[in-house]
């Protein structure tokens, strides 16, 4: 038997349950990966409370990131074998499959190897946020060498790495948080310039960073009416990237005539991984971060597998900087 999360009804962290169950093995293009560390993402917040984009099946699992080590392979799947220590991409649905376990099946396709100077946690830390900012600031070709880049809620894990990212292609990163005791932090990981939103004047403090031009790109997880006062702050010809939706208003096209002329669009980093050449493109830039040492995870706190719902409460509470991550002490699967 196997240790999963499981919940029979939307909620708070509370109906986040523990269970021995079943695992069984590998189907056709399946792996058994035991797991190691498990990194959380809000996504999976929303998921559990019925606000995501599809909705749980019960009794559902959850997750969509964690390290550890291949137990068994699935017939016709090649490139993976048993004792290799891997990192799960997400590219599946929570319906489908999930993370929240000691012992967990998954698509062969969602797992990629983990460079052996790459500890579990920090692996489990990597691939929602790298990926999420690797396809519009790297991948796209929008963002160039000296562009400044908004970054709001730039203290959340994708925040971070985004910071990272604009740096290692030779971007102006301007961070934004709603308070000023995150504004050293982000100095500290890579903001060239941080905007405290709620002393601030947004669309002010960025004509004064870049000399009155704008941003080339606002890349933002909010969306809501605040996206109006975000391009404001973009330079003529500039992209507004939405790729979240922790407002739940609607959120408005900006008008044409009200704003410099801007392109505005949504994504989600499934644009990548569902996508075998993207996601092999998007492998190898975030590996290549990871070793030269370009990249480094933020991992703000642990907690056991056992404190999961603790875990949820923590990433609810919005004082975090940078990933949490669920540390794993496995138990061995009967046969």
């Amino acid at each position: 038997m196997a240790r999963l999360v499981q919940f029979d009804r939307l909620g708070g962290p509370e109906v986040l349950t523990l269970r021995e169950v079943e695992v069984g093995a590998p189907g056709p293009g399946e792996v058994r990966l035991r797991v190691e560390a498990i990194g959380l993402n809000r996504a999976e917040i929303m998921y559990r409370e019925g606000g995501y984009f599809h909705q749980p099946v019960f009794p559902s699992t959850l997750g969509y990131e964690a390290a550890g080590v291949v137990e068994a392979v699935g017939e016709g799947v090649t490139g993976l074998a048993e004792g290799d220590p891997v990192a799960v991409v997400p590219s599946f649905l929570q319906t489908e499959y999930g993370t929240y376990g000691d012992h967990v099946l998954l698509p062969a396709s969602a797992v990629v190897p983990r460079p052996a100077n790459v500890d579990p946690v920090t692996a489990a830390a990597v691939w929602m946020a790298y990926v999420t900012a690797y396809g519009p600031l790297a991948e796209s070709g929008r963002v160039r060498p000296g562009d400044h880049v908004l970054i709001t809620a730039a203290s959340s894990s994708v925040g971070l790495a985004a910071i990272q990212i604009a740096r290692h292609i030779g971007a102006i990163p301007i961070a934004t948080t709603r308070g000023a005791g995150k504004r050293q932090r982000l100095l500290d990981a890579g903001a060239a310039h941080v905007i405290v939103t709620d002393e601030e004047d947004l669309p002010a403090r960025i004509k004064e960073i870049t000399g009155g031009e704008g941003v080339r790109l606002a890349f933002d997880p909010v969306a809501g009416p605040g996206v109006e006062t975000l391009a404001r702050g973009i330079a003529p010809g500039g992209f507004l990237v939405v790729y979240g939706a922790l407002d739940p208003r609607p959120t408005p096209l900006p008008n044409a005539g009200s704003y410099p002329a801007l392109n505005s669009s949504t994504y989600t980093l499934f644009e990548i991984t569902s996508d075998p050449e993207r996601l092999r493109r998007a492998v190898a830039f975030v590996n290549a971060g990871l070793a030269s040492g370009a990249f480094a995870p933020v991992v703000d706190r642990t907690f056991a597998l056992e404190d999961i719902a603790e875990a949820h409460r923590y990433m609810a509470a919005n004082g975090q900087v940078g990933k949490i991550v669920v540390t794993v002490e496995p138990q061995a699967p009967q046969a």
